[in-house]
């Protein structure tokens, strides 16, 4: 697998040509979730598991109407706490899963969000991409979340690779410059979304073929001939 990762001086070319190119006023951009605080960032992470944009965003504004609050979400009962999250999917273990959650951060924090990795990921239903959203884009951290699209451009392109999502930002977290963390998720994100994206990555007119390590890399344009 060594031969699959950019060594250290590609890495940060690598990021160079992203924030060239995928940069731009990053000052006021708010976090995937776009949550005001850290509690519902982390309510709304948790909802966000196998769920659509669009259906997380129905859930998070129906249960943030009707509590806003570790104590206001305990005291709703369990009919009304399911039929609000209900169209984030999975809706019986995510009650479960943040009623636990509300009831560890009062018992253990007074009812405030931890403000470091190691604490997030101490709570219960918080994994390292929760984490990592929460720690950035609350907290102002140094940290880049690793999605499913900036999952996908790190194993591709090789500046990180892991068996899941976590053991990409791990590894992500140890390769990348320092001065790349404070937005390197924007650039990444836009990256997946735009150029490397899922089913059809546009290889030809990346601007980082040279460098990507990926073994498919479609260096032809739809409907052009070998010999062009």
């Amino acid at each position: 697998m060594a031969d699959r990762l950019l060594d250290a001086q590609e890495v940060e070319r690598t990021f160079e040509l992203l924030r060239d190119a995928m940069g731009g006023d990053m000052a006021n951009a708010k976090g995937p979730k776009g949550q005001p605080d850290a509690f519902r960032s982390c309510i709304a992470c948790m909802l966000s598991a196998q769920s659509r944009d669009s259906n997380t965003a129905k859930a998070t504004r129906a249960l943030f109407r009707l509590a806003e609050t570790p104590q206001a979400m305990l005291a709703l009962d369990d009919a009304t706490l399911i039929d609000a999250i209900r169209p984030a999917g999975l809706y019986n273990n995510k009650a479960k899963a943040i009623r636990k959650f509300c009831r560890q951060l009062i018992d253990d924090h007074d009812g405030h969000v931890p403000d470091t990795r190691q604490g997030l990921l101490s709570m219960h239903g918080i994994g390292r991409k929760c984490a990592d959203i929460v720690l950035a884009f609350t907290f102002g951290g140094d940290a880049i979340a690793v999605d499913t699209h900036v999952g996908r451009v790190c194993e591709r392109t090789g500046l990180a690779l892991g068996s899941t999502e976590a053991k990409i930002a791990e590894a992500l977290d140890e390769r990348a410059p320092d001065w790349v963390k404070p937005e390197g998720h924007f650039w990444l994100i836009r990256f997946g979304k735009r150029v490397c994206t899922g089913r059809a990555p546009k290889c030809a007119d990346c601007f980082l073929a040279s460098l990507c390590r990926y073994p498919d890399k479609r260096l032809r344009r739809a409907g052009e001939s070998a010999e062009a």
